[in-house]
């Protein structure tokens, strides 16, 4: 079957390694001659570096250990690029690089922008007649991709939110004085993370009072009268979840009120969003001249290892081993989807779809799952996630602490 080269992309999740295991275990059962890892994705594999992972993955142990080993085991990159007609000799490095290695099967794990990156290398040895397959593997916690009906990745951080806000609710009851606290949750343009703060409604919590996501232009004024309304019904503390993307009206994120910070952008223009919480809390504490507390997750909801979901490091692994298999039978320009065929019981099959239908494109929360004008999501939305949250993966425990599995150049 030949070589194949395997490399990591974009931010990480608690479970991306799973999906590496995943590649791995099923190019090398389905006689694969080496799988090479990229350090730090495309961009390292352009400056020659990478790893032969047997030299790494030694045995099943091992392999178990990545499974549960959080973010990037291979590293990662924010790398854009470019269309090969306007920069050809980026490709010409690449592939001069694949040949060395005797590549034939190259493996990408990741989000939007890294489909993109897929679907550029596909394009470019369609042109110059390479036979090398490119295939992505599905990635983000922000549950973004087109076409599939979840991401890997983003059931663990679910739980994770949903976790945390009943004991953030809990915490927040203690003292009755009528205590705010605004979470701030990942997610540029798509709210679905931040919407996993619901499912902490349950028979033993009351959940968040409020939930806003970037979906929805944000209201300082409908924040205020809701806050109002809960103190009128002598609510002791209000617990509200916010998408760190939400925006005004007018289109500017709150994160950026009054030049409250300067955000920088990536590789491919994304803008970096953070301190939308404190700066709700400031008008929040001078409005009602309450302790307001802000709580920004930031990289904590990304690899929390030990909330993992079960049901998404299988999924995660899947998704490898079924990039693999394409790619093994002659496929290339393709990424691995989940089609859901049932709720109850969960169920999912993979497929296969053209890259270019997912590259660069952003699935948003459906309008009819966002109620009460903007400030909560509907039952549909948590049910939607509530299957992907399901298990637990037991760490494998060293002197009272989880091992995880580290990359030693």
């Amino acid at each position: 079957m030949g070589n194949v080269i395997v490399g990591q992309s974009g931010g990480p999740t608690s479970v991306i390694n799973a999906s590496l295991a995943g590649v791995y275990k099923t190019a090398m059962d389905r006689g694969a001659g080496k799988v090479y890892g990229m350090l730090h994705g495309i961009k390292g594999l352009l400056e020659g570096r990478y790893v032969d992972l047997a030299h790494h993955i030694k045995d099943n142990l091992d392999l178990e250990l990545l499974r549960r080993t959080p973010s990037s085991f291979l590293g990662s990159c924010r790398y854009k690029l470019p269309s090969h007609h306007d920069n050809a000799q980026i490709f010409e490095q690449i592939f001069a690089k694949l040949h060395e290695l005797e590549i034939e099967s190259f493996l990408y794990i990741g989000g939007n922008d890294s489909m993109d990156s897929v679907m550029k290398l596909s394009k470019y040895a369609e042109d110059t007649g390479s036979r090398i397959r490119f295939v992505g593997v599905p990635k983000t916690i922000d549950n973004d991709l087109a076409v599939t009906d979840h991401t890997p990745g983003f059931g663990s951080a679910a739980k994770y939110i949903g976790s945390l806000f009943k004991e953030i609710i809990r915490d927040g009851l203690v003292y009755g004085s009528g205590q705010i606290t605004i979470v701030e949750i990942m997610g540029r343009n798509a709210g679905w993370l931040t919407a996993a703060a619901s499912l902490a409604k349950t028979e033993d919590c009351e959940g968040p009072d409020m939930i806003f996501l970037p979906e929805v232009p944000f209201s300082t004024e409908h924040l205020y009268e809701r806050i109002n309304s809960l103190y009128r019904r002598n609510q002791k503390s209000v617990v509200i979840a916010v998408s760190e993307g939400i925006k005004f009206e007018d289109g500017g994120y709150v994160c950026e009120y009054q030049g409250s910070s300067a955000k920088g952008t990536d590789a491919f223009g994304h803008k970096s969003l953070g301190g939308t919480a404190a700066v709700l809390a400031g008008l929040v504490a001078e409005k009602f001249k309450n302790k307001v507390r802000p709580i920004e997750l930031s990289v904590l909801q990304r690899a929390a290892a030990h909330m993992q979901s079960r049901t998404d490091n299988a999924e995660a692994f899947l998704a490898g081993g079924q990039a693999v298999r394409a790619a093994f039978s002659g496929m290339t320009g393709m990424t691995v989807v989940f089609d859901r065929i049932s709720d109850d019981p969960y169920m999912i099959e993979t497929a296969l779809v053209e890259v270019e239908k997912i590259a660069n494109v952003e699935k948003k929360v459906p309008e009819p799952w966002i109620t009460e004008h903007g400030a909560y999501v509907a039952k549909e939305l948590t049910d939607y996630i509530r299957p992907l949250i399901q298990g637990e993966l037991s760490q494998i425990m060293v002197d009272g602490l989880p091992r995880h599995l580290l990359l030693k150049a």
